[in-house]
């Protein structure tokens, strides 16, 4: 054994032996180190066991070191800091090699490469956001560092959250911060305009969501809604202000709404605010603020019409900055969407419309435009579960209707041109036109309510073959419509089919065992084989709902039963 120095000065006989160990390790780390760089075939699994053998060996020095020191031996404390610099050294570069990779794995528009915040990091991720869309990661540094902006891009593209998350990111953590306004009966600090109440709510919402999580409050002001609620949320104090310029005016001149304070003023879909009227109110408006250069513009639009480059240069700083996913285009239907013609009397449309939807909704929200308020009303009646949206409708009924659609409770909307623009709502999946509108623009923007944010749907536009202008349409718009007739019963049984198969497949595994026998059994004696007798399965859960079709034609589904299915609530049930 041994023997054990004390700190009484005593010699220390195995100091030349632990000299000698100590000496070797340093042998052996060296030649591993060689060994490493030896072979690169079998470099990444050397240097994993390398750093295992490493850390093994620090752990019984460590272990060591404890024992002694319990036990009064000293520590060469100098060597134990150089070898857990060593190990130290070896695990970072690895470290290293694992952030640049995922670097280079990540999307280039990757929210984590953007000044976003944690709150809203995580508000976009819980909305299953990861990477921002083109407008959105080319203008938000631009914003986020003050400059003035004009951005184009087309409908369904993501304006919204271009000006949305580096305004509130300015407000909370950026240049803003300090000057912006605090407590109960603040002034607002954002004002954002647009043409629709449809449009102010839905942009409304997202300053809701993603502002309420950065503990920024918002409200939305526009017409058809009491004027005492509005100015309660506004005398309270309120952060962001969104609304239509017509019920913005009323309250900036009722003296409820004080702009001395404004960080932000933004302009959504300007030449929609042009087409429809709100040039005086829209300028009124702009011209209240005593100090432009206090206060930050985002003019967003599709088109730039003179009175938008009058508004640009009027109200922007000079030193402003452009984004133009547009450029020298003329406008063109989606890419992302299927655009489908079908020849079609008005008298035969509230028979079409049902078989159409069976056939290309895939289950999806339908959105149908109408040319007229009493037309809308009328199709709405005759299509099961479907509501109407137009300009009659009380704004409290309106509300509740938009939000029935989005949250699905119904899956078919009947409406005029009040909806054709800026709806975001998720999931349509077909629009049908019952007419071809009066410009190639209206078509582009209706049958953009479908195929948004990189998702694919299906555009069906009926019309009188007697009184066309699908030429004209299709040669302006850009795209090149595909011609059909109308669905025949087994176009209407075979979509029915795949909606059943869809169906069938939700179905828990849990039931199997309780029927599997009587499947197996069903199998060996029928003569089919396993798809006719799935085929047959599925054709009997069609008809357990009830499948349904304008044809006179008929569609025998059971052995010996023939059932012609129409519009009016003769549903034929097996």
């Amino acid at each position: 054994m041994p023997s054990i120095a004390l700190f009484d000065g005593k010699e220390v006989k195995d100091e030349k032996k632990m000299n000698k160990k100590m000496a070797l390790k340093d042998f052996e780390e060296t030649e591993a180190a060689l060994t490493e760089k030896s072979s690169d075939k079998k470099k990444s699994k050397k240097k994993e066991s390398s750093k295992k053998r490493k850390e093994s060996e620090i752990e019984e020095e460590e272990e060591r070191s404890e024992t002694s020191s319990e036990l009064g031996e000293p520590v060469n404390l100098k060597s134990e800091k150089e070898k857990k610099k060593k190990k130290k050294a070896k695990v970072e570069p690895e470290a290293g090699v694992e952030e640049q990779e995922r670097g280079e794995s990540e999307h280039p528009n990757a929210v984590s490469r953007f000044r976003i915040s944690v709150p809203l990091r995580e508000k976009l991720k819980s909305k299953g956001i990861e990477s921002l869309f083109p407008i959105q990661a080319m203008t938000f540094d631009m914003v986020l560092d003050g400059s003035d902006l004009v951005g184009r891009a087309r409908t369904g593209q993501g304006k919204t959250l271009a000006f949305v998350l580096p305004i509130l990111e300015s407000l909370t953590n950026g240049p803003t911060k300090a000057s912006k306004k605090t407590g109960y009966g603040r002034a607002p600090s954002v004002l954002v305009l647009l043409p629709t109440r449809e449009l102010a709510k839905q942009v409304h919402e997202d300053f809701d969501v993603y502002g309420g999580a950065v503990g920024l409050t918002s409200c939305c002001l526009y017409g058809g809604a009491p004027y005492h609620a509005q100015e309660f949320k506004l005398k309270k104090g309120i952060d962001v202000v969104i609304g239509t310029p017509g019920r913005i005016k009323d309250h900036i001149e009722r003296g409820n709404i004080d702009l001395s304070s404004l960080k932000f003023r933004v302009l959504d879909e300007a030449d929609e605010m042009l087409r429809m009227g709100f040039v005086e109110d829209v300028e009124l408006i702009l011209g209240k603020v005593e100090d432009a250069n206090k206060v930050q513009t985002l003019l967003f639009s599709a088109t730039l019409p003179s009175w938008v480059k009058h508004i640009s240069t009027k109200f922007l700083k000079s030193d402003k900055k452009t984004i133009d996913l547009v450029g020298n285009e003329k406008m063109k239907a989606s890419t992302n969407v299927r655009h489908i013609v079908l020849p079609c009397s008005s008298s035969a449309r509230s028979q079409v419309i049902p078989d159409i939807i069976r056939c290309y909704s895939s289950g999806g929200r339908t959105i149908i435009f109408t040319e007229t308020k009493e037309s809308a009303s009328q199709l709405a009646d005759l299509l099961p579960g479907a509501r109407a949206l137009h300009g009659d409708i009380q704004q409290s009924q309106r509300e509740v209707t938009l939000a029935g659609f989005r949250s699905g409770k119904f899956m078919t909307l009947v409406a005029t041109n009040v909806a054709a623009r800026g709806l975001d709502i998720n999931d349509v999946q077909l629009i049908i036109q019952c007419e071809p509108p009066r410009d190639v623009e209206a078509y582009i923007h209706r049958s953009g309510r479908t195929g948004r944010a990189g998702n694919t749907g299906v555009a069906v536009m009926l019309y009188d073959p007697r009184k066309s202008s699908v030429s004209k349409i299709e040669r302006e718009s850009g795209v090149k419509f595909e011609h059909i007739s109308a669905p025949q019963p087994a176009d209407i049984a075979k979509a029915a089919g795949v909606e059943a198969a869809e169906t069938i497949t939700q179905v828990s595994d849990s039931v199997i065992p309780a029927f599997k026998s009587a499947a197996e059994e069903l199998l060996n004696n029928s003569g089919l084989s396993a798809a006719e007798l799935l085929a047959k399965a599925l054709a009997k859960a069609v008809v357990s709902a009830f499948l349904f079709s304008s044809s006179s034609n008929s569609l025998s589904l059971t052995s010996g039963t023939m059932c012609f299915f129409r519009l009016t609530s003769e549903f034929c049930i097996f």
